[in-house]
């Protein structure tokens, strides 16, 4: 599940001299020298060679094949498993009954001269669908997201008791089922159109990297991360299991169709003409619909009792740490997919193996890691982060006290044009490594190729995205609060979750030679190896704060247009900027030199780990706990969009006044007392 992060933070630029990169050391030679295109290419073809769903035993045997590769190269190798709700599809029928009868051809066509495309595909379903046999007039609703609705009121047109045809794009496909349910829509069907990821973009899947007229997307519709029957506590064996009817899902059918199928059903509609905004790339007359003139029957029929219940996989390999072996930087990307998956995500797996191989080699050649370094692959993400999560709920107490911080590679191959997203205190990492490392079809560093395509100004760095949502960081980040980053290169591209996202896709289009898997997975040893063999942990601490006072300030305007007074935000920005203050005494104090004790240096990275983790509240935001950071959080009403301050800022959309005022007073202490830590740290170094 790939999100896309809006690029909103630019931060100043460091000193020249600063901006230069780092000589490289032995350790750094290593890593960067181990990935191989080779490499890549043979465990990419191993893995996505086929459909490999969550909960199938294609899926399990990629599970045996990581953690075949991770014991080979010497790495002590583990497995959880868990069980967990996901209900397959056993049929699903799509049939238009008006004007004429036409039983629509659901799954995606071969494509000649791509053998990975003719394999067994997964149904069309999209994941958590509810099951249902239904008839109605079809509604079509431009990306069914509320302001939609709010369109289709103003016409006079009703979704209740139809079917909602809505197309894909700019939020998660979960808003636009949970939006169409609560109208009292009988069924919803996504489909891709060619104005957003097909032939209106280009040259379709062979001849080009966009969507073919019957390739679609499938996908997740569930919002909350995790299994839906053990929400907030782990899938284990003997766990308290929620009934299906109160589960966290959508009890309404979803199918997914391409552009192709979606004209049969939007061709001939009646009711008010659209918006111009809300014309796709059909070619055809986008009408509202809604009197009857096109009616569908859908039918998806779903496993029930035990059969609905899988057995999912995360593994992990470990280098124990020489030094603080109780302190862990984890390393991890997802290994399922709807289809082959090659980009999403065999490309971040393949990253994460690489990289598990170079360091392998670097503890070969006398370089172990200072702290343990866990390599873990991720089951049933697509589902909606759920391997992850549950793992972080299982481990919530030791990755609390041990986690140094979350490296996340998720669908990092598809292009040429470098992106990442972390928490503020690991950006400057981040930029630091690519600094040393080649950029994939190009002479200079992937810091440089950077810069010159997001048109960086010469005073200012190149902007990283944000953690909302959408991906396997959101445990780690979103839930505990642990420090975290994701970084991949991306490109133009029509495949997502498709049938067609498959090795003879990615070495035509989306990373020919195989080199930003490369890339990736150096840019991805470089950053663990400063975060595993720093005395001190290099988290900006200053950068946090300066976050949040930008924040914290445009709220605070926010406010006041909406002449919602009386939050306490002068204590806010007092508080953030204490912060900054303390943050910068601790660089001065580090710069005069660290301790060479090892017990003094883990306390003192101890407290500036927990200065972040402040910022996690244990009772989460009102109306979805399981999100605890207040930093940033997937926004409620689009899914993969981040939302800043969290609890502010829905409070503010809320208009309620008192709420905003605890949750300004709440952040300004929690930002106090993540000073304390720091100067804890502080007089630790001392």
């Amino acid at each position: 599940m790939r999100r896309i992060l809006p690029l909103l933070c630019c931060l100043l630029a460091a000193p020249l001299a600063a901006q230069q990169a780092a000589p490289r050391s032995a350790l750094d030679s290593i890593l960067l020298a181990t990935p191989d295109t080779a490499m890549a290419r043979r465990h990419s073809l191993a893995l996505s060679s086929r459909t490999h769903v969550a909960g199938t035993p294609a899926q399990e045997s990629t599970a045996a094949y990581v953690l075949g590769q991770m014991a080979a190269w010497g790495l002590d190798t583990s497995r959880a498993t868990f069980t967990v709700y996901l209900a397959a599809p056993e049929s699903v029928s799509v049939v238009r009954i008006r004007p004429t009868p036409l039983t629509l051809s659901l799954p995606e066509p071969p494509i000649p001269g791509d053998p990975y495309s003719s394999g067994p595909q997964w149904p069309t379903v999209n994941g958590y669908a509810g099951a249902g046999d239904v008839t109605g007039p079809v509604v079509y609703a431009n990306y069914g997201l509320p302001d939609d609705y709010r369109v289709l009121d103003s016409l006079g047109v009703s979704v209740r008791g139809a079917i909602v045809v809505a197309r894909y794009g700019r939020s998660h496909r979960g808003i636009k089922v949970r939006e169409a349910e609560a109208r009292g829509a009988l069924g919803v069907i996504l489909y891709t159109d060619p104005g957003d990821d097909g032939a209106a973009k280009g040259p379709t899947f062979p001849d080009g990297p966009w969507r073919p007229a019957h390739g679609m997307q499938r996908g997740s519709v569930k919002l909350s991360p995790g299994d839906p029957s053990t929400p907030g506590w782990p899938a284990v064996d003997g766990a308290r299991r929620v009934p299906l009817a109160q589960m966290d899902i959508p009890h309404i059918p979803s199918v997914p169709m391409g552009a192709a199928n979606a004209a049969e059903l939007l061709t001939g509609l009646d009711g008010p003409a659209v918006p111009a905004a809300w014309k796709g790339g059909l070619g055809i007359d986008y009408r509202a619909g809604g009197g009857g003139a096109v009616t569908v029957h859908v039918t998806v029929r779903l496993q029930t009792g035990d059969s609905a219940f899988k057995r999912i996989t995360n593994t992990f390999g470990i280098l124990r740490g020489s030094t603080w072996p109780d302190e862990v930087v984890i390393i991890g990307g997802h290994r399922d997919a709807w289809g082959p998956g090659s980009w999403d995500n065999i490309s971040g797996t393949v990253s994460v193996l690489e990289t598990a191989r170079a360091w392998a080699a670097a503890a070969n050649a006398g370089f172990r890691p200072r702290r343990t370094l866990i390599f873990a692959t991720w089951d049933a993400e697509e589902w909606g982060l759920v391997g992850s999560s549950e793992y972080a709920e299982s481990q919530e107490s030791a990755l609390r006290q041990s986690a140094v911080a979350y490296l996340n590679q998720d669908a990092i191959a598809a292009g040429r044009a470098f992106g990442g997203a972390a928490t503020p205190t690991l950006r400057n990492v981040v930029r630091e490594a690519v600094r040393l490392v080649p950029a994939p079809g190009d002479t200079g560093s992937v810091y440089a190729s950077w810069r010159a395509l997001s048109k960086t100004p010469a005073d200012s760095e190149p902007a990283m995205g944000n953690l909302g949502g959408g991906s396997d960081f959101a445990g780690f980040y979103n839930h505990l609060g642990i420090a975290s980053a994701d970084w991949g290169f991306g490109g133009g591209q029509g495949i997502y979750h498709s049938q067609y996202d498959d090795p003879m896709w990615m070495e035509r289009f989306g990373d020919p030679g195989w080199v930003a898997h490369q890339a990736s997975a150096r840019i991805t040893g470089l950053v663990s190896a400063r975060l595993a063999q720093a005395d001190v942990v290099p988290f900006d601490v200053g950068a946090l704060a300066d976050e949040v006072t930008r924040l914290a300030t445009a709220a605070r305007d926010s406010a006041a247009r909406l002449r919602m007074t009386g939050a306490p935000f002068a204590r806010l920005l007092a508080a953030s900027r204490a912060l900054r203050t303390a943050a910068d005494a601790f660089a001065a104090a580090e710069a005069r030199g660290t301790p060479t004790d090892a017990q003094r240096l883990a306390r003192v990275n101890t407290e500036l780990r927990e200065a972040e983790r402040q910022l996690a509240r244990p009772s989460g935001l009102v109306g979805r706990p399981w999100y605890r950071n207040l930093l940033y959080a997937a926004d409620r009403d689009n899914g993969y969009a981040d939302v800043p301050l969290p609890g502010v800022a829905e409070a503010l959309r809320d208009r309620d006044r008192a709420r905003l005022a605890r949750e300004v007073a709440d952040l300004a202490q929690r930002l106090a007392a993540a000073r304390a830590r720091v100067v804890a740290a502080q007089a630790a170094l001392r």
